[in-house]
């Protein structure tokens, strides 16, 4: 081990470690107590972890992964308003999932999620972030906003329209389905899917050998194959802000969240007659 740096976010339960080993920067989801998922705090440290190891002079591959079997069960929900409405120094509302999502998507340095166990909601946000998402098969994957009465941030959406077309992409944020991992691969919500037995030797060996290639070729490859898939519509933009803009004051996304916590069946409220 050539160096270590762990970021520890300001929560009782959550961190973000990043470990630099050789040439691959290692960054772990750490929140056993909620199956990994992200508070507002593990966010802003998950993005910081990024910059960190994309500008690590000797790191040449970045891996984001789940501690203790799981990926992440997405954003905590006992701080929703916080992950998705943070208030920034300026008094701008930040969306500090999509703010890592965009650290993850903006790293100049092939990135993969090791994907295993739950990988829900904004689980899987983050791990599509990523150049590729490798998992296990037993893999246990849904997209869940219709279950809590909230939007899937927009790059997610984006991001599922893309792999999948409008039509699936309805199918899976409408049912909020638990989706087998093969069934996801073939789909393109994961890249590759591996039995459980061979995933870390698998994981391991296309790790070393993306860090064995030409980094000039994998760096350049990278920028280009994501600017050619970057979406730029003004008119969807405000649309998406609109809407954005009156999510916090929801009552579904109240009924969702406190339905969540207290173990019980939401009952949404909204358009009922």
């Amino acid at each position: 081990m050539m160096n270590m740096e762990t970021l520890m976010a300001a929560t009782e339960c959550g961190q973000i470690t990043l470990e630099v080993e050789g040439c691959i920067g290692r960054i772990v989801i750490d929140n056993p107590r909620q199956r990994n998922a992200v508070t507002r705090d593990m966010c802003i440290s998950l993005a910081e972890a990024v910059q960190l190891a994309d500008a690590h002079p000797l790191v040449k591959v970045i891996t984001l992964r789940g501690a203790g079997g799981d990926f992440s069960a997405g954003a905590a929900i006992n701080e929703l308003h916080q992950v998705l409405f943070d208030i920034g120094p300026d008094g701008q509302t930040i969306d500090r999932l999509s703010e890592a999502d965009a650290a993850l998507q903006s790293a100049s340095k092939p990135t993969i999620a090791l994907v295993e166990g739950i990988c829900m909601g904004g689980g899987w946000q983050i791990a599509s972030a990523c150049d590729m998402s490798i998992a296990a098969e037993t893999v246990k994957l849904a997209v869940t906003p219709s279950k809590l009465g909230i939007i899937y941030p927009r790059s997610g959406i984006e991001r599922l329209v893309q792999r999948l077309g409008a039509d699936k992409a309805k199918y899976v944020l409408f049912s909020a389905d638990l989706i087998p991992a093969k069934k996801a691969a073939d789909w393109g919500l994961l890249t590759e899917t591996v039995p459980e037995y061979e995933f870390e030797e698998f994981s391991q060996a296309l790790i070393l050998r993306i860090a064995e290639r030409s980094q000039y070729s994998v760096r350049t490859m990278k920028a280009l194959i994501d600017s050619m898939v970057s979406v730029d519509d003004r008119s969807s933009q405000e649309l998406w802000d609109k809407e954005w803009a009156k999510l916090p004051g929801s009552e579904d996304f109240r009924v969702g969240q406190a339905a969540f916590l207290a173990g019980e069946q939401p009952h949404f409220t909204w358009g009922a007659m």
